[in-house]
């Protein structure tokens, strides 16, 4: 019995040791931790579009990701945020909600639905120079 007991003392250790080495790795909620975010702040850099192939996925808010809707993916900003993004080569802009986390590529810094894209005649371009505007965060009314 003692044999069994000092075994599984040693599994339990191990197993422990285990989850607590585990506990010290980084994961991308780590670097994107959603911000604070406050009316009229503002950011520049690329912009890209979802691909039509994700739509009906879910997206990290829950909510299924769709071409005819208005919505964005931002690494930091808070689900349900609203801002204005504003194509910096023709000056057309669009609001969206931010439902999901990324872009995950140097230098952009929104990934906006197909409906978006089209608003800000990006589509053909692909990755277009933005401004993004906060107007709203999710708990401000």
């Amino acid at each position: 019995m003692t044999e069994k007991w000092y075994a599984l003392t040693g599994l339990a250790a191990l197993a422990f040791l285990g989850v607590s080495c585990q506990s010290t790795s980084l994961t991308n909620s780590d670097f994107y931790e959603p911000a604070r975010s406050s009316h009229g702040e503002t950011q520049h850099g690329s912009a890209s579009w979802y691909s039509v192939r994700t739509n009906g996925r879910r997206t990290a808010s829950g909510v299924p990701l769709s071409d005819h809707e208005y919505t964005a993916a931002h690494r930091s900003l808070p689900f349900g945020t609203l801002v204005k993004v504003t194509n910096q080569r023709n000056g057309r802009s669009q609001i969206v909600r931010i439902t999901d986390r990324g872009p995950y590529i140097r230098g952009r810094i929104i990934d906006v639905s197909k409906k978006t894209a089209d608003e800000l005649d990006m589509v053909r371009s692909g990755v277009i120079p933005v401004e993004i505007e906060v107007l709203r965060a999710p708990n401000q009314a």
